[in-house]
């Protein structure tokens, strides 16, 4: 961000454009969630329709303008846009505002740089911020045009300090990619000793703030460190899960949460972190069922996992948060969610919180563990004594 280093809350702007795409958030709201995140204050939202991007401001001048004014009445310090920017259009932004411009993308990787706390998620970090930063070096600061060279001077005859600073940080993320790379070994060789005791593994996936490390902890007795708010974890944590009569060793795994239009150099730089998701024998896809867009959300969520290769995983929806919901969306929620996907998977409905239905799924992960995963599960009722959906895999009937 601006400064990266401060952690007091910087007046803010948000801008989106709606390009006509879908998902797009006319509030503003995840945009805003992620700016508070990151230690900004968001004092403003401002939105645009457009045909197609502008090549050198993303909107139009006299959006630019209204944004400039604004920004001045406001004493904003800072704009960040929902989507993408190129390094050019950064660059303009930032001399036609005169104020440091960011995007979705650096306003995700300084949340993931605040929230990295084991050596292998602030290498991933690194790895990420490098990538970013080495697009940006490209005609946006006129300082690194200079040529340096001559004896005794770095870089040799005539290299320009753009050169030279590209030189840099691609020396950098090669070193990093290689640390990367041992912490990945030594990975493999933990999971290739699960392997070996027969573990039966599963892992927690989904959007973030969906619930997931408060499942986690319910399940296995933990203190995880969970808050209501996107990214709390970032660190994959593995904990051995007793399911009472399973006949083989259970770890569960509590990984990195989604988001919308995560960028893909984040993805690339999980990738020893999302392993943990490709490898299990079982995903369990935690849904916030209390959130109005929470169907998005899962499209996201299947979109990320068939990038990483674990689309054809077994997958239970759990759609949590039941106790966040009024009681009267429930019937319609749950029509929802049995005619969400054409290809059904099996769903279980439940309250970390409260534990409305985690005896369910305890059961349903001991079957699966056991290997009679293949056989019915029951359905069960809700609080108000509807019967809700019985449960096979393959087929969802009302």
């Amino acid at each position: 961000m601006s400064n990266p280093t401060e952690s007091s809350d910087a007046a803010t702007i948000l801008v989106g454009v709606d390009l006509g795409l879908a998902h797009f958030d006319g509030a503003l709201e995840e945009l805003s969630q992620l700016a508070v995140t990151a230690g900004l204050d968001p004092v403003a939202r401002v939105t645009c329709k457009r045909k197609a991007p502008d090549a050198a401001l993303f909107l139009g001048s006299g959006k630019a303008d209204e944004i400039k004014l604004m920004a001045q009445q406001l004493g904003a310090s800072e704009i960040v846009f929902d989507q993408s920017l190129s390094p050019a259009q950064q660059r303009n932004l930032e001399r036609y505002l005169e104020l440091p411009v960011n995007d979705r993308t650096m306003l995700i990787l300084e949340i993931f740089a605040q929230r990295a706390r084991s050596h292998e998620g602030k290498l991933q970090v690194e790895l990420a911020r490098l990538q970013y930063l080495s697009t940006r070096l490209v005609r946006r600061w006129s300082h690194l045009e200079r040529q340096r060279g001559g004896i005794g001077a770095r870089g040799g005859p005539g290299e320009t300090q753009i050169e030279l600073d590209r030189r840099m940080i691609g020396d950098s993320i090669k070193r990093t990619k290689e640390r990367l790379r041992k912490v990945k070994r030594q990975r493999q060789t933990q999971r290739r000793q699960r392997q070996r005791r027969d573990t039966f593994a599963i892992s927690l996936v989904g959007y973030t703030n969906a619930g997931k490390t408060s499942l986690f902890n319910s399940l296995v007795n933990a203190r995880a460190y969970a808050a209501d708010q996107l990214f709390a974890t970032l660190d994959t944590t593995t904990r051995h899960l007793y399911l009472g009569d399973a006949s083989r060793s259970v770890s569960l795994s509590d990984t990195v949460g989604f988001i919308r239009n995560l960028p893909h150099g984040l993805i690339d730089a999980f990738e020893a972190t999302l392993q943990e998701a490709v490898d299990a024998d079982v995903l369990l896809h935690v849904v916030d069922a209390s959130n109005p867009n929470h169907l998005e959300q899962m499209d996201e969520v299947a979109r990320v996992l068939r990038e990483i290769g674990a689309a054809d995983i077994r997958q239970i929806l759990v759609f949590n948060k039941l106790d966040a919901m009024e009681p009267e969306r429930r019937p319609l929620a749950m029509q929802d969610w049995i005619t969400f996907c054409d290809n059904p998977t099996e769903r279980l409905f439940v309250s970390a919180r409260t534990g409305e239905g985690m005896a369910e799924l305890r059961a349903r992960l001991a079957q699966l563990a056991r290997g009679d995963g293949d056989e019915e599960a029951p359905g069960h009722e809700n609080s108000h004594g509807e019967a809700e959906a019985v449960v096979q895999l393959g087929t969802i009937e009302r």
